[in-house]
Parts: structure tokens; C-alpha cells; sequence
């Protein structure tokens, strides 16, 4: 039984909790900014490829308390690395937290990276290269409390860049934080689903790929465990085989995306080709005005701009209005869920929340509210 850790988004530990339960994964708990969980190898390679609300899925191998450089550099040393990787292997290392005396982050990853080299050298004679951008082993290290936690980063890259999405819009919304946003509006696969601000269609693509059971690991291009020396080639090209059996060909309800704006419509519909779904869900150019309830029920899951990064400058208060109206003239037995990082803009909706979770979009607090439409 190995020992993992999912880092995730501040607030959605609870839910990322149950995604990894959902996976098979034990021992599960939650903590700030991701989930502790175990499990085996085969478990670990199945959460990279199927988790949709992970940014990275990092092996634990060891804690050790650390104040300073010399405990930092002596805990490194006290590990055996010789079974993590070969001196053929790239190498990078990323440190997060601090201590009173280790508080940069660029010195942390340099003293973990002398340990771990010097350690090749009195065993081999020779070391690994330093690699910081594809490396083959990412060694993760964290400061907290006077103690280092070390692990190995089996993700690679972040896990919300799904590999479909080459053409974004301004301000596009984290493919991860577009699936705990549908997880927790509740919207099943039989629903229709609208977005009537969709932008370059990261919300209709993740419903879309939740529906069709598709994957999210699939269209990346690599992972971290895949280039270390215990990777298991047949047990992954088993679970890649599976996900691909698992996948639904058709859509039970319907998914549309709405946008005003045709270049991002454009961005939608290339990003829907890339995850293989450009034939099933629809994306379509119309004022917020000209939007119409595309069935008699379903789920409006959007994300209106907040001033912060799109929309500085224009007259957001009347837009907000505007998607009130809409939601209350149109969407009539529909439930609508709006995320907004502007408490001022989201009053002008005009309609009482029955819910409201509170969100953060990157480092913005935000809150994701909920409305019955009768």
C-alpha cells in the first residue's frame, strides 16, 4: 500500500475527496489544498487518468523533521534515491512552504537537488541532469510546521490540461475547477446543459466529457510515472484500453454553448474537435438577449465576467440584469448556477439564491449560486 496525496483547489478538498473514494482509492483525507489517500500502483495510474478535480497526484516517500538547510539537506540524503531514478534520469525539483530559515523557494529545490545528486555520485560516480521543464523524475518537496514531506510527482504537467484545449479565450476558466463547478450543480448525464456565456466552451466540453464517460487523462500526451524506472507499461496500456471500451458514443440530452463573440465560438468548436466531441454538443453565436432554453428543463451552468480580468470597464450591472431577465423569461423549470467573484454584480441578477457554495477561481474568492427558475 502506497501513500498519495492529490493537490487540488482551496475548497473543493471535500468534494475531491469523494471523486478519489469513488476511484477506488483508501484511507481517504481530506486537508487543506488537497486529499490524502493509498492505495496501489495500479490505482495510482488510474486516478492520473480518470480524476477530473486533481492538479497533481504526488507519491509519498518520506517526513522528516527540517528547520534548516543541514536538516533539509541530511533528510534527502537519509532516503534511498537509487530506486526513483538511475543517473540517466532527468531531474527537477519543486519546493513549496518555508521554515523560519528556509524561506526561498529557489535555495530549497537547489539544496534537495545537491542531496539527491551528491548521493549518485558517492554511489555511482556519475549523476542525473537537471531537466526543468520535461523532466523524467519531478521530485516534490514541502516545508510545513518544522517538517519536509518528500514525494515524487507522478502527474507531470497539471492534470486540468486535459490535451483538447489549444485555442482559449482571455480569461478561460481551469478545466478541473469547470468539473467540481458541474459536480456540484448536481447535473446528470440525462439533463440538458447550457451555458449562455461559454467563451471558448470549457464548461459544455467537461459536461460533455463527463456524459460521454470520457476519460479526461486520455488525450495528454504524457505523465510523470511514465518515465520512471518501475513504470508498468502493460498495467497502463490495460487501463488506457479500458477507458477507451468505457467511453458512451452518443449524448442522452443536450449540451449547447452560447457566446456573443465568434472568434471564441470558433476556439469552442476547435477545442470540441481536439476531445473528440465536436459532433455531439453545439456551440453557437448569440447575444445573451437572443438565448432560448434549448429543452423544457435542464441546468444553466455559467461564469459571467467579473471586472477583474474581462469586462473591465463595461457596464457589467446591466449584463448581470440582462442574465437575470433571460434566466426568469426563459429558462422557466430549468436550475441555474452562476459563479461570480463580484458580490455588487451579482445582486443585479435580481433572484434570490437558494444556495451559494463559496469557490476560489485561482486565488479570486468567489461564489457559486444557485437558482430555481418557476
Amino acid at each position: 500500500m502506497n501513500h498519495y496525496f492529490a493537490t487540488v483547489a482551496r475548497g473543493l478538498e471535500n468534494l475531491a475527496a469523494q471523486e478519489l473514494s469513488g476511484l477506488g482509492a483508501e484511507q481517504v483525507e481530506p486537508g487543506f489544498c488537497g486529499v490524502a489517500f493509498a492505495g496501489d500502483r495500479p490505482l495510482l495510474y488510474r486516478v492520473n487518468l480518470w480524476a477530473r478535480l486533481p492538479f497533481r497526484i504526488l507519491v509519498t516517500l518520506g517526513k522528516f523533521p527540517c528547520v534548516t538547510a543541514d536538516d533539509l539537506y541530511s533528510g534527502i540524503q537519509s532516503l534511498n534515491w537509487s530506486g526513483h531514478l538511475t543517473p540517466d534520469h532527468t531531474l527537477a525539483v519543486d519546493a513549496t512552504g518555508k521554515t523560519h530559515e528556509l524561506n526561498h523557494s529557489h535555495f530549497t529545490a537547489l539544496q534537495v537537488k545537491n542531496a539527491i545528486v551528491d548521493q549518485q555520485r558517492s554511489r555511482a560516480g556519475i549523476r542525473s541532469d537537471v531537466d526543468t521543464r520535461f523532466p523524467d523524475v519531478r521530485v516534490n518537496v514541502h516545508l510545513h510546521r518544522d517538517q519536509a514531506t518528500v514525494s515524487l510527482d507522478s502527474s507531470g504537467s497539471s492534470l486540468h490540461r486535459r490535451g483538447y484545449r489549444p485555442a482559449v479565450g482571455m480569461a478561460p476558466l481551469k478545466e478541473s475547477l469547470a468539473a467540481a463547478l458541474i459536480a456540484l450543480s448536481e447535473w446528470q448525464p440525462g439533463q440538458a446543459f447550457c451555458d449562455p456565456m461559454c467563451g471558448s466552451g470549457t464548461l459544455p466540453l467537461e459536461a460533455s466529457l463527463i456524459a460521454l464517460n470520457h476519460a479526461p487523462g486520455l488525450r495528454r500526451d504524457r505523465f510523470g510515472f511514465e518515465t520512471w524506472p518501475d513504470f508498468d507499461a502493460d498495467i497502463w496500456q490495460q487501463l488506457r484500453q479500458d477507458a477507451k471500451a468505457a467511453q458512451i458514443p452518443d449524448l442522452e440530452a443536450t449540451i449547447v454553448g452560447c457566446d456573443r463573440n465568434l472568434d471564441v465560438i470558433h476556439q469552442a468548436r476547435t477545442n470540441a474537435r481536439h476531445c473528440g466531441v465536436g459532433a455531439q454538443l453545439a456551440f453557437h453565436k448569440r447575444d445573451l438577449a437572443q438565448v432560448d432554453a434549448p429543452a423544457a428543463s435542464g441546468v444553466v451552468l455559467c461564469n459571467p465576467p467579473y471586472g477583474k480580468r474581462l469586462g473591465k470597464g463595461d457596464d457589467l450591472s446591466s449584463l448581470y440584469k440582462l442574465l437575470g431577465d433571460v434566466l426568469k423569461q426563459r429558462f422557466k423549470g430549468w436550475t441555474a448556477y452562476i459563479l461570480s467573484g463580484n458580490k455588487a454584480l451579482a445582486r443585479a441578477i435580481g433572484l434570490k439564491s437558494a444556495q451559494r457554495w463559496p469557490i476560489y477561481n485561482g486565488t479570486l474568492p468567489c461564489q457559486l449560486m444557485k437558482y430555481e427558475l418557476y
